[in-house]
């Protein structure tokens, strides 16, 4: 029996359409190829999230299914999901720019309408590393790419077995009559013209192996394991076609002392049991440089200080995290004489016993807060 599409994404039937496109591409990003090289379950979690989407992203669809179910695209031929018919390319050709429709051209990607189908060219996936500041601020990156163009003097006719058409049809003779049924054409792929003179350099489709500097634009606050889509800077098609796409999947370099967790950023700062009596100034360390902040006598360790804005801007809104210090108290190993002496004297001292405020947070309650 097939699997629920909502399920499938982890969402309620009552999900709103940005929690299902949430949802679908955080399953995207966790099964992703990429990160998941030669898992063949991984690509089916993949393949399942793609063909739950394609239904449940269209209010249409959505519609049909939540009242028919699976049985609402049982042979309907132009139903929801792929049917086991879309390859891992399609599902990136249609549904890549979920993950930044800056790089789209504005909508999903070319199947459907009407009229003859142009032929694509295979789209080129390549993996780009960016530092936290590039995330953070944004970046154009050069990429130099390998791709298929179309040869120069290279020229193309007419595919004689579909006259151009890109199809070819069939008729069968059943016992409801004559039936009428098209198909991609075996001979030129679906785009309509076969070669008719090439350059000896070129390969069967005239075409050659071109390297070639892409200017990427990559929007602040993406994330690891995203992709993007540069339309057009693909390997060319044969003939008429179009080029492919050109599929940017992102990689985050890991930073040194800052982590990232959403839009927020977590700095560890360390100070000394002196430093937490007394109250002291410290320099706290962002992307884009340092803020000095003040510590008043008495901090705790585990405290958690906001720095609001000094996170990352989300890539689908203007608004930005926030920093998070979480102070750490630093008990020394190894003290001398008079340093043992001082604090064996303090051992009774009211002021060294632990007396929490009714209103101080455990620790279970500030990560509840922390996450919340």
């Amino acid at each position: 029996m097939k699997e629920d599409y909502y399920d499938v994404l982890g969402v309620s039937k009552s999900a709103s359409e940005s929690e299902i496109k949430k949802a679908y591409r955080k399953k995207a990003i966790q099964y992703h190829p990429d990160k998941n090289p030669g898992n063949s379950a991984a690509e089916e979690s993949f393949k399942k999230a793609a063909e739950a989407y394609e239904v449940l992203g269209n209010k249409e669809k959505r519609a049909k299914y939540d009242q028919f179910g699976h049985s609402a695209f049982d042979g309907s031929g132009g139903g929801g999901g792929f049917g086991g018919g879309m390859n891992m390319d399609d599902i990136f050709s249609q549904f890549g720019d979920i993950f930044g429709s800056g790089f789209s051209g504005g909508g999903f990607g070319g199947f459907g309408g009407g009229g003859q189908r142009r032929s694509k060219g295979s789209n080129l996936r390549i993996k780009v590393s960016l530092e936290l500041k590039e995330i953070v601020l944004g970046v154009e990156k050069k990429i130099k790419v390998k791709r298929k163009i179309k040869a120069e003097g290279v020229t193309y006719k007419n595919c004689s077995s579909c006259d151009g058409s890109g199809q070819v049809t069939r008729i069968t003779n059943t016992i409801l009559g004559r039936m009428q049924s098209a198909s991609t054409c075996p001979n030129c792929s679906g785009s309509g013209q076969s070669v008719s003179s090439k350059p000896l350099n070129s390969d069967s489709n005239g075409l050659i192996i071109s390297e070639q500097t892409v200017l990427v634009k990559i929007p602040a606050g993406v994330e690891d394991g995203m992709q993007l889509k540069v339309t057009g800077k693909g390997n060319d098609s044969a003939g008429n076609g179009i080029p492919g796409d050109l599929i940017v999947l992102i990689k985050e370099n890991e930073h040194p002392t800052l982590k990232r967790e959403g839009d927020n950023l977590h700095y560890d700062l360390y100070i000394s049991i002196s430093d937490a009596v007394l109250g002291i100034s410290k320099e706290v360390e962002t992307v884009t440089g340092s803020v000095r902040i003040k510590l008043e006598s008495g901090i705790q360790s585990g405290k958690i200080l906001r720095l609001r804005g000094k996170g990352l801007t989300s890539i689908n809104s203007y608004s930005a995290g926030d920093l998070l210090v979480h102070i750490n108290v630093w008990t020394p190993k190894i003290l001398n004489k008079e340093q043992k002496s001082f604090f064996e004297k303090m051992i009774e001292n009211e002021n060294f016993t632990p007396s929490p405020e009714k209103g101080e947070k455990s620790f279970f309650e500030k990560v509840k807060d922390m996450f919340s």
